[in-house]
């Protein structure tokens, strides 16, 4: 059977759903937690409680400077999104990070590369990115391109490791779909009503194009890594 006809597709992804236990345990169980994080935070806990709690694992200046540790663990914990405001900024973004960025992408890069890989794959994302955008904030409020305020704003969930994950399965594609998927990856932080309060979108979109930005370098150097292992391999087998 043609893997690339309709019906070898569908045989396919039926074969990736029931397989998908055993092959990507840590995405299921990641996946299974934020569900249940979701509920309990929107239905097991008092609106004010709620909001306290996001604004406590907020990976913002004034968190990452008074509980680092507790602000990246935290904010992986909880996503961004809701799953009934169809809004691009809800559900939409929901479909993106959760749905593709995580349950697919991660779960492809678990069971093509395993766990350890797969879990640097998101931390890349979510850790790497978060610090390196804090960075660029602490540079933009001290130009002024960013107001004060920035350092206390909202920004938890999982979007960044998603967005890395997103970009790292670029190695699941053909060739003739990576530029399209890699130009969407860039482009949809970008959609939507955004403010530039100066020469830099707002800290969030930087951080999704920075999360990008490593995911595709992740990407690269596992293929340039595969290609130096066949060729090792070829000139062994040759000799």
């Amino acid at each position: 059977m043609n893997a690339r006809s309709p019906l070898g597709l569908l045989t396919g992804l039926l074969h990736a759903v029931r397989t998908y236990p055993r092959r990507s345990p840590l995405t299921l169980c990641y996946v299974g937690l934020l569900l249940l994080g979701h509920a309990w935070l929107e239905y097991g806990l008092s609106e004010a409680r709620a909001d306290d709690l996001r604004a406590y694992v907020s990976t913002n200046l004034d968190n990452l400077h008074d509980h680092p540790v507790r602000a990246l663990v935290g904010s992986a914990l909880l996503y961004d999104g809701t799953l009934t405001d169809i809004t691009s900024t809800g559900f939409g973004g929901t479909l993106i990070t959760l749905g593709l960025g995580i349950a697919v992408g991660l779960s492809w890069a678990e069971r093509r590369f395993g766990t350890p890989r797969a879990a640097a794959v998101f931390l890349a994302g979510h850790v790497g990115a978060t610090l390196v955008t804090a960075l660029v904030i602490l540079l933009a409020v001290h130009q002024g391109w960013y107001p004060e305020s920035v350092r206390e704003a909202s920004d938890y969930g999982i979007s960044y490791g998603a967005q890395a994950a997103l970009a790292f399965a670029t190695l699941a594609l053909p060739r003739w779909a990576r530029l399209p998927w890699a130009l969407f990856v860039f482009a949809w932080p970008l959609a939507g009503d955004h403010e530039w309060p100066g020469p830099l979108p707002e800290f969030t979109t930087v951080g999704h194009l920075l999360a990008a930005a490593l995911g595709f370098a992740l990407a690269a150097a596992t293929a340039r890594g595969r290609r130096h292992s066949t060729a090792l391999a070829a000139a062994r087998s040759g000799g």
